[in-house]
């Protein structure tokens, strides 16, 4: 069991540059929490805090209740796989993984076991006896996965582990790190800059901005009903398009472009009459056959889908992502229509919900 607590959490360093702000979340037993945003948001900060690798300057860690808030790293039974593996280059695959019980100076057989049980776990069976300078990169981040296992931690902490990998080994060894919390029902923290792991990883997401939560919620929740216009630019990829409106007349007018609402769409605005608000709308919530007379600039074939590029009204950017193979050419236009909207505050930059503010 391993339930972690951060209650209103803070960063301050010497120089009173504040890196994370009232950080708060309660973790479940075996919850796996991505904490993503850009670069400098204070992810990472806030993951070398729970490890104790950073001060916390306000706030309370709980782990099971305990206080561990001042507890040193060492004592937290707490387990961290790096971005840059940390192996020892003249140690053998089995001594990597062997190392820190061998510190604890651990009964040599129980040893045995638990490398021998870890390294079946993540197939690394037979590259025991070979050093990692002859394991690819993601063999070796599997080996420093394998070297957190072994201490059997309460907590498992990763720190874009995953971002010195290719594409290709990137997606494999995000899947083993899915296989591997489903069969050790471990809790884990997870920090990525990159939302497709957050969105294919989580269980629930920190999505975080200059030090700010923005919001925390299940891909799905982050997905399909963001907080904010970060939140919805950040989830999703291609992005989200954005659009100056406003509302008037039961429609959406734009610089050269109207988009027509429906009741539900005019009772959420009621309050925004007259009013200038940002329109949110998913690239994958775009359909061929509408009003919205768009010219063509870019054409990306995917395969099963197309992204079309072009401009709308007064030379309004949109991007599109269509169903199936498209050939249009720079300078056609099409007739686009936007199935899903969001909608957010002008001056907040707050979603707005149905009944308005």
């Amino acid at each position: 069991m391993a339930e972690l607590s951060l209650h209103h959490i803070d960063k301050i360093y010497d120089n009173n540059v504040q890196a994370v702000y009232d950080f708060n979340i309660d973790i479940k037993d075996g919850e796996l929490i991505v904490l993503v945003g850009p670069s400098g948001c204070g992810k990472s900060t806030t993951l070398r805090m729970v490890a104790g690798l950073e001060d916390i300057s306000n706030g309370q860690l709980l782990l099971d209740g305990r206080d561990i808030t001042r507890v040193p790293a060492k004592d937290r039974d707490m387990a961290m796989v790096f971005q840059n593996y940390a192996l020892y280059g003249h140690m053998t695959i089995y001594e990597n993984m062997a190392f820190s019980l061998v510190l604890r100076k651990e009964d040599p057989n129980v040893i045995h076991k638990k490398v021998l049980a870890a390294a079946d776990i993540l197939g690394l069976t037979t590259q025991l006896n070979k050093k990692p300078s002859q394991l690819s990169g993601g063999q070796r981040q599997r080996v420093a996965m394998g070297r957190s296992i072994v201490r059997n931690p309460k907590v498992f902490l990763f720190d874009e582990p995953l971002s010195n990998l290719d594409a290709k080994l990137r997606g494999a060894t995000r899947r083993e790190i899915l296989l591997l919390h489903k069969r050790l029902n471990a809790t884990m923290m997870y920090v990525t800059h990159d939302q497709t792991e957050a969105l294919t990883l989580a269980d629930r997401i920190v999505c975080m901005s200059m030090g700010h939560v923005q919001q925390i919620g299940t891909p799905l929740e982050l997905y399909d009903s963001p907080n904010n216009t970060f939140v919805a630019g950040f989830i999703g990829l291609p992005p989200m398009n954005f659009f100056d409106v406003t509302f008037e007349n039961g429609a959406l007018r734009g610089k050269g472009f109207e988009v027509p609402l429906n009741d539900e769409e005019r009772d959420t605005l009621s309050a925004y009459n007259r009013k200038p608000i940002t329109l949110g709308v998913r690239p994958e919530d775009i359909v061929e056959g509408g009003a919205l007379m768009t010219r063509v600039f870019s054409n990306e074939n995917l395969g099963m889908n197309t992204l079309v590029h072009g401009h709308m009204g007064d030379s309004i950017r949109v991007t599109a992502k269509l169903r199936g193979w498209t050939n249009y050419k720079n300078g056609d236009t099409v007739g686009l229509a936007f199935k899903r909207k969001h909608f957010f505050d002008k001056e907040t930059t707050n979603a707005i919900r149905k009944g308005g503010r």
